[in-house]
């Protein structure tokens, strides 16, 4: 069962994830979905991290979703799903609004002092315009890892494709 706390992690999340990242966790804002028992999942990520644009809101944190994914990716999915793309015109248009979606949420995201930071350091551009995970062509595909976070997290075509072609949700602990 996933659940969207959405809140700041706490000193059990934070070990939990520093394990699952391998290191010391960065610009975490929130735990944005826990399995039953409140383990990580899903992080959302500030805005500027280090003093740098970082575009992927949704970061994936769970180690069973993450090998799972990552076999589908070595499987050559992203190419066979880029030509469906551009063949399934309704895909292609739910994809498209899942990056609106994305955008929309990590703009409404960001504290007005953020949103001032990234116009002032002049990110504004990347964090408006960029899609899931940062890409900038809305009809490629980049990484399926941002856009099944984002799933969890929202509205996402290609999650819900990865859940039905790939049966992901059932991999969830």
């Amino acid at each position: 069962m996933v659940t969207r706390p959405d809140s700041p992690p706490d000193a059990r999340q934070l070990e939990i994830i520093a394990r699952q990242l391998g290191r010391t966790p960065r610009g975490i804002e929130t735990v944005a979905a826990v399995d039953g028992e409140g383990t990580p999942l899903v992080l959302r990520m500030a805005p500027i991290v280090d003093g740098r644009p970082f575009p992927t809101l949704y970061w994936l944190s769970c180690d069973r979703l993450k090998v799972v994914i990552s076999r589908i990716e070595a499987d050559g999915a992203i190419k066979r799903l880029e030509a469906r793309l551009q063949e399934d015109p309704e895909l292609l248009a739910a994809y498209h609004e899942s990056h609106r979606d994305y955008v929309a949420a990590r703009w409404r995201y960001m504290s007005a002092a953020q949103k001032a930071e990234v116009i002032r350091l002049g990110y504004d551009g990347v964090l408006t315009e960029r899609g899931v995970g940062g890409i900038a062509n809305w009809d490629q595909v980049r990484c399926l890892h941002t856009q099944y976070a984002h799933h969890l997290c929202g509205d996402n075509a290609i999650g819900r494709w990865m859940d039905a072609e790939y049966g992901v949700a059932d991999c969830l602990p």
